[in-house]
């Protein structure tokens, strides 16, 4: 998960979430008082507690002695976005829903997901073109009779992402 934070007046920067190290990630969690796995499970829902304890661990690679009260974003700073694996997953889990019902065609997928990766995804460039490449397989099987696709992985899709942050810039590159 990549976090974005955009201050008052200043350009978006990209925080991944995946670059924290064991004893960073610790950090976080005793600072924000969550556990690890509630701190993942934050960053999808956008919480404000969680954004911040991973952008402030992973600023202070670069300003070892910014403190955690020092690092106070407004809530409309921070947006998380999905970083490429988990783009990925996610698109690859919706377009093996491709033949379960007659209108769920490679196209309709493709459209689909070009729509939501806008606010959803940190790297839009790489979305697009993964959309294309997994639509344009998808036909290519459909066109030569080849059986659909193993069920999707429910794990490997991206999770619900409750938000009403506004949209940030999509299209620079993120990392992962």
């Amino acid at each position: 998960m990549i976090v974005v934070y955009t201050p008052a007046g200043g350009e978006p920067e990209q925080y991944d979430a995946k670059s924290l190290v064991t004893s960073e990630a610790s950090i976080v969690a005793r600072t924000v008082d969550m556990k690890w796995p509630a701190i993942k499970a934050g960053l999808v829902d956008e919480d404000l507690d969680a954004m911040r304890g991973v952008v402030w661990v992973l600023k202070k690679r670069a300003e070892p002695t910014l403190r955690f009260g020092e690092f106070d974003p407004g809530v409309d700073e921070m947006v998380t976005r999905y970083d490429k694996d988990e783009t990925e997953a996610w698109f690859d889990s919706a377009f093996h829903l491709v033949g379960v019902e007659p209108e769920t065609t490679a196209e309709r997928v493709a459209t689909a997901l070009h729509e939501a990766a806008l606010d959803s995804v940190a790297d839009l460039e790489h979305a697009r073109a993964y959309i294309e490449k997994r639509r344009a397989e998808v036909e290519a099987d459909e066109a030569a009779g080849k059986d659909p696709e193993p069920e999707a992985n429910p794990e490997a899709s991206a999770p619900a992402r409750k938000t009403s942050a506004k949209k940030t810039s999509a299209s620079s590159g993120a990392s992962s």
